[in-house]
């Protein structure tokens, strides 16, 4: 299978698990130890009981916005080494009423453990920092 499916798969996993806060679903997309950086903190996940905790609270946050969707509005790749990736995607999430509630950009670092592609690192910034990498991902 080529990477930009097996990639399109990755993240397909990883949008549904957020739109049904999921975190077994999500927390199963990384490669632990690994890191999330906003701009706000960095967050160190090096076992399942960091992901709940970290999971916990984002997922209570989309709940109370009563996110109804959670759309990739661009999305490409590229490849790092034999074994790395990256990709960024530019993220909508949708409340309630159908109105975008955030909107941002997320690089991601995905590792080729073995045939299994998993997040190792993501950067979440404003959308003008988006990248547009060698490859498109299509949605």
């Amino acid at each position: 299978m080529q990477i930009s499916s097996r990639l399109q798969q990755l993240f397909k996993r990883y949008q549904n698990a957020f739109l049904h806060c999921d975190i077994e679903g999500v927390s199963g997309c990384y490669h632990l130890p690994c890191t999330l950086n906003t701009p706000d903190k960095i967050v160190l996940l090096a076992s399942q009981a960091d992901c709940q905790q970290e999971f916990s609270t984002i997922f209570t946050q989309l709940k109370d916005a009563c996110t109804s969707n959670i759309i990739a509005k661009q999305a490409s790749f590229m490849q790092v080494s034999k074994q790395l990736y990256l990709v960024c995607i530019d993220w909508d999430f949708i409340d309630g009423q159908g109105q975008v509630f955030a909107d941002f950009t997320a690089i991601y670092h995905v590792l080729d453990h073995e045939g299994t592609l998993k997040i190792v690192n993501v950067v979440s910034h404003e959308l003008d920092s988006s990248l547009t990498l060698a490859e498109p991902l299509s949605w």
